[in-house]
């Protein structure tokens, strides 16, 4: 799709839908237009609620991501994206259920010091949220060029179809899936570097192996991720940060340019004050 600066309109192609069953994940280049990034881009860059929550997560070597994660879309201009047919309906595609937005983060790598992730997969953390199924996804939105040298995602083709891989600890505390078996797995899967330009969506699954390096460029390299749960699949017992089911309030796919600028409304419930004030609540601290 080329992109412009107007609304997109999106439909999702039925080979989309056998490539993500394929190989565990997609790229929909130009899925959102230049002025709809540049709004989504200012809302997280300017919001004072996105500022406040935010949480350094080191890698083994002590370099940094910064990463702000929030439970409920809101009606935010970042918020609204989990909220989009476009972005919706091709998650429901995929994994061939309804779906409901499950989580949302930010994770912004800056120049130079941004951190590596380790090789795992997002089902390594949502089965211990009590889901019984690794029916779930995550939508990730280029908000600049996410590039091999700044620490693109890198992802195992078709590794989904292996199934849920025992997750350990890496010495820095970061979850990673078993390293002995990734390294037999990486001889018999392509490895795929998702350089992706702004606007660029990858979409893929929560057994899908994947990791990224180090930002060592002079460039950001900031991503708006959505995480999105299938309706049968809801948690059997409520943890935080789990979210049970819920339907998607959608909006129409032009949204974000036709409201413009919009900041949390105090709803979104984000991870590093929510998490606190239900532990509280629930006399665990």
């Amino acid at each position: 799709m080329q992109q412009k600066d107007e609304k997109v309109d999106f439909a999702v192609p039925p080979d989309h839908v056998a490539a993500f069953q394929r190989d565990g994940f997609l790229v929909v280049r130009g899925m959102f237009s230049r002025d709809e990034i540049s709004l989504i881009r200012t809302a997280l860059e300017q919001d004072p609620a996105v500022r406040s929550n935010g949480v350094n997560r080191e890698d083994d070597s002590g370099a940094v991501t910064r990463s702000v994660v929030w439970l409920e879309p809101g009606d935010s201009t970042y918020g609204r994206v989990a909220r989009l047919p476009r972005v919706v309906d091709t998650m429901a595609a995929c994994l061939g259920d309804e779906v409901y937005h499950y989580q949302a983060k930010l994770n912004a790598k800056e120049p130079q010091e941004g951190g590596s992730w380790a090789w795992h997969q997002d089902y390594g953390y949502w089965y211990e949220q009590n889901c019984h199924y690794p029916d779930m996804g995550t939508m990730m939105l280029a908000l600049d060029p996410s590039t091999k040298e700044n620490g693109c995602l890198q992802v195992l083709a078709g590794s989904h179809r292996m199934g849920t891989v025992r997750h350990v600890f890496t010495e820095g505390g970061q979850r990673c899936a078993d390293p002995e078996r990734v390294d037999e797995i990486m001889k018999v899967l392509d490895l795929v570097y998702c350089e992706l330009d702004p606007g660029d969506a990858l979409f893929f699954h929560c057994n899908t192996l994947h990791r990224s390096d180090r930002n060592r460029s002079d460039t950001h390299r900031w991503m708006l991720l959505d995480c999105f749960n299938t309706r049968h699949n809801s948690p059997f017992k409520a943890v935080v940060p789990g979210t049970p089911y819920r339907p998607i309030e959608k909006v129409p796919d032009d949204t974000i340019l036709s409201t413009g600028l919009r900041f949390a409304t105090g709803e979104e419930k984000f991870q590093s004050t929510y998490v606190e004030e239900q532990k509280k609540a629930a006399g665990v601290i």
